[in-house]
């Protein structure tokens, strides 16, 4: 997997619509996210396009299931020749490890089986909403942590977390523990319904493996030119 990702988030409603926008990058591969929204539309089809294409995949749906369930997810998944797959760390350490031994089963001899990573919590997530309505009492940060413990000891590959938990997530993991952190956004940049943002900046200098941006390129008025600028800043030119 290549180191540092700047991972672009299709989050479109259609395959005609990714076309559309892909259309603007004059060729450039690209490592791009697929969620929920667009893989429930389109299935497969869109992944064996963005692969024609010479794009790189997170398949980005959380799977988070009883532990035999997401083992057979996953044994699926894996036969789409994506890069980087997910489930929920809430599902615990049973269904993190059953969701491995699905992506190695269904991963063909001879090739490497996607990577796979843990949300710990979403940037969405709030330290209220976490009180309050999970009824968890803990610091999100510790809660967090404690989540990627899980998912390392079950042998994941990485956990998806918000840029201010990478570096105690690193301490606790380990350097080579991959972390992806959403909710990047450019100073300028509206914070829409992400609730712990970091710039891309921010995103380097504490450690992150890949940044996942939407918005402040899919609805830039050049999104090429913001993919540069962002890319630029992560990447510390």
């Amino acid at each position: 997997m290549p180191e540092r990702p700047l991972i672009v988030a299709l989050d479109f409603p259609s395959i005609s619509e990714v076309k559309q926008f892909l259309g603007k990058f004059e060729g450039e591969k690209l490592y791009v996210k697929v969620g929920m929204e667009l893989f429930y539309k389109e299935g497969a089809p869109i992944l064996a396009y963005l692969k024609e294409n010479g794009h790189r995949i997170f398949l980005d749906l959380k799977l988070h299931d009883i532990p035999n369930t997401v083992k057979s997810a996953m044994r699926n998944l894996a036969s789409f020749d994506v890069d980087l797959v997910n489930v929920h760390a809430a599902g615990g350490k049973l269904m993190m490890e059953a969701a491995l031994e699905g992506l190695d089963e269904g991963t063909k001899a001879g090739q490497k089986r996607p990577a796979c990573i843990a949300v710990t919590q979403l940037t969405s997530t709030s330290a209220e909403m976490l009180r309050q309505e999970l009824l968890i009492q803990e610091p999100i940060e510790d809660v967090v942590v404690h989540y990627a413990k899980n998912a390392k000891q079950s042998g994941l590959d990485g956990v998806v977390c918000s840029t201010w938990e990478v570096e105690n997530i690193l301490d606790a993991c380990g350097t080579d523990f991959l972390t992806v952190t959403p909710g990047i956004r450019l100073k300028t940049d509206q914070v829409d319904d992400q609730v712990r943002i970091a710039t891309p900046e921010e995103a380097r200098k504490r450690g992150s493996w890949g940044i996942v941006v939407g918005r402040p390129i899919t609805r830039a008025e050049n999104p090429l030119n913001a993919y540069i600028t962002i890319r630029n800043q992560w990447e510390g030119n």
